[in-house]
This record gives C-alpha cells, sequence and structure tokens, in this order.
C-alpha cells in the first residue's frame, strides 16, 4: 500500500472512530463528517473503503482486532472459556456502543456476515462441540452470540437492574451442561 494511502486510511479510521464514540446514534455519523474530520475529500474514503458500511466494518474489525488479540485458551473448561469470550464481547460492544449498533443497523451490513462474528462464532461453536459434542454446536453458538447483539446491549443499557454478565453466566451454564453431577460451573 502507497504511504498516501496508508497515511489517508489511518486518517479516515482515526476519525471514523472519534466521531462514533462521540455520536448518541450511528446516523450521526456521515462521510461528509468523517472526511472533514479527516482532512481528506469524500472520494478519499470511497475509494478507500467503497461506502459507509465498509468504512465501519473496517473500523468495527480492526478495533475487534485488537479487543480479541489473545486467543481463547484451547484447554480448561470449555463453559468457562465461553464465558469469557461472551463477556468480553459483551463490553466490547458496551465500550463501541454506537460503533456496534451501525455495524448491525446498516442494512445488508448484517452483525452475521462480519469477520469478526465468523471469528467468535467459530470459537463458540468449537468449544460447544467440545462440551456437548457436534449436533447442536453450531445453532449454539448463533444463540449464545445473540445474547450479546449491540441491539440488547444497547436495550439492557437503559435498564440498571439487569445484570446482563449474571444473565449470561446462567446461559452458559445451562447451554454447557452436560447433565454431569459433577460438571464444573463457569466462574462468577
Amino acid at each position: 500500500m502507497r504511504a498516501d494511502k496508508a497515511r489517508n486510511r489511518d486518517a479516515v479510521l482515526a476519525a471514523a472512530g472519534r466521531l462514533f464514540d462521540a455520536a448518541a446514534d450511528p446516523d450521526d455519523v456521515s462521510m461528509d463528517a468523517v472526511a472533514a474530520a479527516a482532512g481528506v475529500g469524500k472520494g478519499t474514503i470511497f475509494r478507500g473503503f467503497d461506502d459507509r458500511r465498509g468504512l465501519i466494518r473496517a473500523l468495527y474489525d480492526e478495533r475487534a482486532a485488537h479487543a480479541f488479540a489473545a486467543p481463547v485458551p484451547a484447554g480448561g473448561e470449555p463453559a468457562e472459556a465461553a464465558l469469557d469470550l461472551l463477556l468480553r464481547t459483551w463490553r466490547f460492544k458496551e465500550q463501541n456502543r454506537v460503533l456496534a449498533l451501525a455495524l448491525e443497523r446498516d442494512g445488508s451490513g448484517s452483525p452475521y456476515r462480519n469477520s469478526s462474528y465468523d471469528r467468535l462464532h467459530a470459537q463458540l461453536a468449537t468449544l460447544t462441540a467440545r462440551a456437548r459434542g457436534t449436533a447442536d454446536a453450531d445453532f449454539l453458538a448463533h444463540a449464545l452470540l445473540a445474547a450479546v447483539r449491540s441491539d440488547l446491549v444497547e436495550h439492557l443499557h437503559a435498564h440498571p437492574g439487569t445484570d446482563p454478565r449474571a444473565g449470561l453466566r446462567a446461559l452458559v451454564r445451562s447451554i454447557f451442561a452436560t447433565g454431569d453431577d459433577n460438571a464444573q460451573e463457569p466462574p462468577s
């Protein structure tokens, strides 16, 4: 990548990140605002990211790559690893609230069609298969990820009496229970 193209990409992602972090709603962040904040022309953004959805995905994927850089441990209890992954996802979406909402709301920019979702799903499916076998692992991984959708994170943010972490623990416990009385409960 040419140095000026890389510099522009970095400037656009940094500007978009600041704008999404400061916004109250995803619709508050326009391509014009990003271009102005990055000090580039709007055409530069379109050449680098194709469209608003491409910009949102690039920023989301960049942040997710940093947030989830530490891999899920291969050993240990699958339930503990799954709970850790879900809690990290919840925190990530809380910290990147408007950006995560923008990704999930953006029409065909489905939350199910991005590399971050694919990575999380694969990890949860593997953990679920280790605990329960492969029969329903794929579906159950999708169901677990539904519990950390951005719109749910946003909805529960307005309900301070709800403890999503306790709910995630209970959900993981119910999915990863093997019927074995000696099954370990995920940590609190």
